[in-house]
């Protein structure tokens, strides 16, 4: 009972470090890169800032023996590092190329289709409960944040990219720390100087091709530099978090349950930055909230009900199967389970 209590705290823990991480970099961001604030609009750039902030931690806590570094094939880490990237690279080239609510769209998307990567890679089904609740969520955080949808080819393509790279970047950071058992820290400080590196020496030619603005010409303050720093900094807690939320639940509860931020963030910017927040938005908004509410009911409903060979994916089946043909009892074990 301790223990459940006590996985339970570190559970609303890892939701609450996602939450206040993601909003508060959001905030500092919209401050850093907006034209009215210091005008730095070098996103892809900034990422790989936040990564190597990261790696340097991961780097650190490694040496003073805080985490220990498990064994991961370098392909698989370079893999995951250039989906991670595409991801990153085709949001940017999105929202460039689409309209807000296009963007917004797209986003809301991604739950639909990390349930079906799930269900082609693991083999994973969905009760009914779960999937009308996944519905009420993407209607509610559509109603709230989608406002004029204007698409085009290039634009469709890139958002096409971006979609199926974070969604296969998210389930493949359940999938890794399950295969090698690796903690989602462990495997944080592995990827994160990968998608440091390589961020790092293209991320400002993106940008140039992105906004037309040299880095190199950018203007630094002190206090640009502050916010800089800061977002960094929330960079490293938020990145924890996604990969202990990931690990802890699946990519789809952090999809669906990750739109509390986008509720949080209607909220601050109306109360921070004057944004206008309407009935329409309201609505939306407790309706997302409800859907959250009833997936996270139709997610614990399972466990309280006895396990069945029909519950179980074939990603849950496989060690059993492995077990049952590797360690067959013999003659002597058999009679003396009898005895």
């Amino acid at each position: 009972m301790e223990k459940e209590k006590k996985s339970s705290v570190s559970d609303v823990g890892a939701w609450g470090m996602n939450i206040v991480s993601s909003v508060g970099i959001i905030m500092a961001n919209k401050q850093l890169m907006s034209p009215h604030g210091f005008g730095f609009g070098f996103a892809t750039t900034l990422t790989g800032f936040h990564f190597s902030v990261t790696a340097l931690v991961g780097l650190v806590s490694n040496a003073t023996g805080y985490s220990a570094s498990k064994h991961v094939p370098l392909w698989e880490l370079v893999w995951f590092s250039l989906v991670a990237n595409a991801s990153i690279t085709g949001m940017n080239l999105s929202l460039m190329l689409n309209s807000v609510g296009f963007y917004q769209i797209s986003k809301l998307s991604m739950i639909p289709v990390v349930c079906v990567l799930e269900w082609i890679l693991h083999g994973k089904h969905f009760a009914r409960e779960v999937k009308l609740a996944v519905g009420v969520v993407v209607v509610g955080v559509g109603i709230c944040t989608v406002t004029d949808v204007k698409v085009n080819a290039k634009g469709f393509l890139c958002a096409c990219v971006a979609i199926l790279c974070t969604s296969l970047q998210q389930i493949s950071i359940g999938s890794l720390q399950k295969k090698y058992s690796i903690g989602s820290f462990e495997l944080l400080s592995k990827t994160a100087p990968i998608q440091a590196l390589s961020l790092l020496v293209f991320g400002p030619f993106f940008d140039y091709y992105l906004t037309g603005k040299v880095l190199l010409e950018y203007k630094l303050s002190s206090s640009a530099l502050f916010f800089i720093l800061l977002s960094c900094s929330l960079a490293v807690f938020c990145n924890i978090s996604q990969y202990l939320c990931i690990g802890r639940f699946s990519a789809v509860s952090f999809q669906v349950l990750g739109h509390m931020k986008t509720v949080c963030i209607l909220t601050l910017g109306w109360l921070l930055f004057d944004s206008e927040l309407t009935l329409k938005n309201l609505l939306g908004m407790a309706l997302a909230v409800l859907g959250m509410v009833v997936y996270s009911w139709a997610v614990e409903q399972p466990k309280t009900l006895p396990i069945t060979r029909d519950s179980l994916s074939e990603e849950d089946l496989k060690p059993l199967k492995e077990g049952m043909t590797e360690s067959p009892l013999n003659d002597a074990e058999l009679r003396e389970s009898k005895v």
